[in-house]
């Protein structure tokens, strides 16, 4: 199926008629007040759709409190109508209530509703509801205006292959997220065996087998500091790279003799000191020799007391207790290098080490080639739906 979905797709539109987006596709505006009554048992608000998923992946339960009452029901594709340039557009997989924010879209009978999902998850009806759109801070579009919108459809019997087409493209993507979670799942238990402090575990503290210190930001009012510069930096947000083999801005040689930052070798740990969300706490490891922000924490390990792969792992598999070490996990209060430094880590014997740094580098491997495949289906489906409509 992949070697057929990778030829080049040639699609003869001759016999395709154009047609507004409202000739087929209806917004029905039904309405169920008492959904516990109806049973009803999920709820999607925006914030349960993910940007370019055609797949509905989340909802909440009907026991939470909510105001929605606008129905919809399986199969159905769910718009956010709000913010259309975050492109979020899925296929729900079951009945249930939903914002006012999300526009319901239903396939009348001169489409297939299997078609419908890639309909709207083009980049040509993205663009077109966001031109559409009305609003200051929060753009709203409306379904009379994207009604309007005008493609080609094919007769019946060519939407049928079509749809195969897509959906077994989309299944591709589907086990390809499977095998990633399955190996993430793997990488979790070993995480646990290897790194959760136990009650007969050998320990250290951080500070006892390395050095850590803090970077710095040259100052962006003199040019001369980041113009033709050749020395990464890095910021905090871009920790969650994870192994860092580039940055995004590079300092001039000016900027780091003549700011707090420092140069960090190769193989230096890196944990975000502050932020909000998933920021503080990630942990990373730098491939390359670069600077940081002092919002970040350089952990230089000690290479005759420990390795930088395993140190990294270790600290990795500890990124929840580092972000929630200063309280509440959405808190701004940062870590520091004092905190760090008393931080105490499971500590195995050097053959052991070794033999933990080959696992968990091999699973990250995989892993980043799960990912490289998922990218490479995800670009071939935009780029198939894009080609078709």
């Amino acid at each position: 199926m992949e070697t057929i979905l990778e030829q080049e797709l040639n699609v003869n539109k001759s016999t395709w008629q154009k047609i507004k987006f409202g000739d087929v596709v209806n917004e029905p505006k039904e309405s169920i007040k008492d959904p516990e009554a109806a049973g009803i048992r999920n709820v999607v608000g925006l914030e349960h759709i993910v940007s370019e998923d055609i797949h509905l992946r989340n909802s909440a339960s009907i026991e939470e409190a909510t105001t929605f009452t606008k129905n919809f029901k399986k199969g159905d594709v769910l718009f956010g109508r709000r913010r259309a340039y975050l492109k979020k557009a899925a296929q729900a997989p079951f009945n249930g209530i939903c914002s006012g924010d999300i526009t319901v879209f239903r396939a009348k009978e001169n489409l297939l509703p299997e078609l419908l999902p890639f309909i709207v998850n083009n980049d040509k009806f993205f663009d077109y509801a966001v031109k559409h759109s009305a609003g200051g801070l929060s753009p709203r579009v409306k379904f009379k205006d994207l009604a309007n919108y005008e493609f080609l459809l094919p007769p019946k019997d060519q939407q049928a292959q079509l749809a195969e087409l897509l959906w077994a493209m989309d299944e591709v993507i589907e086990r390809g997220l499977i095998t990633k979670d399955k190996l993430q799942i793997n990488k979790e238990v070993l995480r646990k065996e290897y790194f959760q402090i136990k009650e007969n575990s050998k320990t250290v503290k951080i500070g006892n087998i390395a050095k850590l210190t803090a970077g710095g930001t040259p100052s962006t009012s003199k040019t001369e500091y980041w113009e033709n510069g050749e020395i990464p930096w890095l910021s905090s947000g871009e920790v969650h790279k994870k192994r860092v083999y580039n940055t995004e801005k590079l300092i001039s040689r000016k900027g780091l003799q003549e700011s707090s930052a420092k140069l960090l070798p190769v193989k230096t740990c890196l944990i975000a000191l502050a932020g909000q969300g998933k920021t503080k706490g990630t942990v990373a490891i730098s491939e390359i020799e670069l600077t940081t922000n002092q919002s970040v924490a350089a952990i230089i390990p000690n290479k005759d007391m420990i390795e930088a792969d395993y140190l990294y792992h270790n600290l990795d598999s500890r990124y929840l207790d580092f972000r929630h070490i200063t309280g509440k996990e959405n808190s701004r209060t940062g870590l520091n290098l004092r905190i760090l430094k008393g931080f105490e880590i499971v500590y195995h014997l050097p053959n052991l080490r070794k033999s933990i740094i080959e696992k968990f580098n091999n699973i990250d491997k995989l892993i980043e080639l799960s990912d490289d495949k998922i990218l490479a289906s995800k670009s071939l489906q935009k780029s198939l739906i894009n080609q078709i409509f």
